[in-house]
């Protein structure tokens, strides 16, 4: 919104702020004290609904990184073995986690969750090929959680790159790959649930 703002805005106004970088321009503008009373101007006009504009932003960003930090502690305190995880974020094992349930036996495998997840292949064969296509189902946020995992260890991990280069090789398609890792990462998070929710029981009934 702030962007599609400035480029509509006056010629001045718009050089004037092109050269700062995102934050920079943010800050700038939270700052400004335009003339309210100059509304009836173009220009003054675009710089007061830039500073209010700016403001906002600033306000969601701090909600947002105060929320981030009370997902972390919950996180860590449920389940840290799926956060030292490689590539699984505090973001993504809370999101796994809201998918699951309070409740992860009631899943009855860990078949059941891929499928929960939207991630479980379903049939595209055609003639003598045959092939799966992704899954379009299923809950679309750990879908995504998924796939942003699988995507990181793609980059970083090593033996996740050989994987896929070998997958291709065999006459696989990227996105065919990319949903079998993504199949492996949700067996791999229903696991460390599963251990969790059994070790919490544990305690609660020792206790």
């Amino acid at each position: 919104m702030i962007q599609n703002t400035i480029v509509a805005a006056p010629d001045a106004l718009r050089e004037q702020l092109r050269s700062m970088t995102r934050m920079q321009l943010i800050r700038t503008l939270a700052a400004s004290r335009p003339d309210l009373t100059a509304y009836r101007n173009l220009e003054a006009a675009y710089r007061i609904s830039l500073k209010s504009l700016a403001r906002r932003y600033l306000e969601l960003h701090d909600e947002i990184a105060e929320l981030d930090l009370m997902i972390k502690a919950i996180v860590e305190e449920l389940a840290p073995e799926l956060v030292a995880r490689n590539s699984i974020g505090h973001n993504g094992a809370a999101q796994l986690l809201l998918t699951a349930g309070d409740n992860p036996d009631r899943l009855k495998s860990e078949a059941s969750f891929a499928a929960l997840c939207g991630i479980t292949p379903v049939p595209a064969s055609s003639g003598k090929t045959i092939r799966h296509r992704l899954n379009r189902g299923g809950d679309r946020a750990a879908n995504s959680a998924l796939h942003l995992i699988a995507i990181a260890r793609l980059r970083t991990d090593e033996k996740t790159r050989a994987y896929v280069a070998r997958r291709v090789a065999e006459g696989h398609s990227k996105l065919e790959v990319i949903r079998i890792l993504k199949r492996y990462i949700a067996r791999e998070v229903y696991g460390v649930i599963i251990r969790r929710h059994r070790e919490v029981n544990a305690s609660r009934f020792a206790a």
